[in-house]
């Protein structure tokens, strides 16, 4: 689903929780005293309280990945990189061979990079090329090892190759780690229960105002939001980057 769609849902959900809270408050306005006042505003501010540590911990934890899928995505820029300024190390006319082999390695990398995560057939195509390429970087490499059998030359680039198969499995695997959906369901059920709760003490009021609620519902839908989109690489609209993937064509 999109983020922005999830975002929207949770704030009419939050926004229809706090009415029916403050309905039920004004139903009990007469029968309640200043020690239940007191006592639901304490208790408002508890969940508040858990609400901003579970927020704090949720976002820091979609960030934390976001970063590392970020740092993955020059790591395995700068293997392939290695790797094909490693090609002039070979004899004829494998260096040739590697280098194009190299340069459509980079192309397709880019391609599936690029692919949305919902489209599991086109990314699982992708996949299935990259294996097949990268199969055919490496018996190339070790042709070229049988027939110059010389670690300085040889034995460095097919380390690179090796550097480099290991650094797009590195960063496919940061690709599928995302906050536990179970995390997702607790801040939901906690943002909906605080929308309740705040209704519902407003509610206890002589006066009421939906404006507060109304902002903060807002504000919890915006960090929702953000979470989310952290969270999904190729699906929303804070993405990584592929500056250095990018550069080795350039170059």
């Amino acid at each position: 689903m999109n983020s922005i769609l999830i975002a929207l849902i949770l704030f009419i959900v939050i926004v229809i929780a706090n009415e029916l809270g403050m309905r039920l408050g004004q139903y009990h306005e007469t029968q309640s005293n200043s020690d239940i006042k007191s006592q639901t505003t304490a208790i408002q501010g508890g969940i508040l309280g858990l609400l901003a540590l579970i927020l704090g911990f949720t976002f820091n934890m979609s960030l934390q990945r976001f970063d590392n899928r970020a740092a993955a995505e020059v790591a395995e820029a700068n293997a392939i990189g290695t790797a094909l300024l490693r090609t002039s190390l070979l004899p004829d006319p494998y260096n040739v061979q590697e280098e194009g082999f190299i340069n459509e390695y980079i192309n397709l990398r880019l391609a599936e990079n690029k692919t949305d995560l919902t489209q599991k057939k086109l990314r699982a195509t992708y996949h299935k090329k990259v294996q097949h390429l990268q199969q055919q970087i490496w018996d190339t490499a070790i042709n070229a090892a049988d027939e110059a059998p010389n670690p300085v030359k040889t034995g460095y680039f097919v380390q690179a190759v090796n550097d480099m198969i290991d650094a797009q499995g590195y960063r496919t695997d940061q690709l599928e780690r995302h906050v536990p959906p179970a995390i997702f369901y607790l801040l939901f059920v906690i943002f909906i229960a605080t929308g309740a709760l705040i209704g519902y003490a407003t509610g206890l009021g002589k006066r009421t105002s939906r404006t507060p609620a109304l902002v903060l519902s807002f504000l919890i839908s915006l960090l929702v939001f953000i979470i989310v989109d952290l969270d999904r690489p190729r699906r929303g609209i804070i993405q990584v980057k592929q500056d250095s993937m990018e550069n080795l064509i350039d170059g």
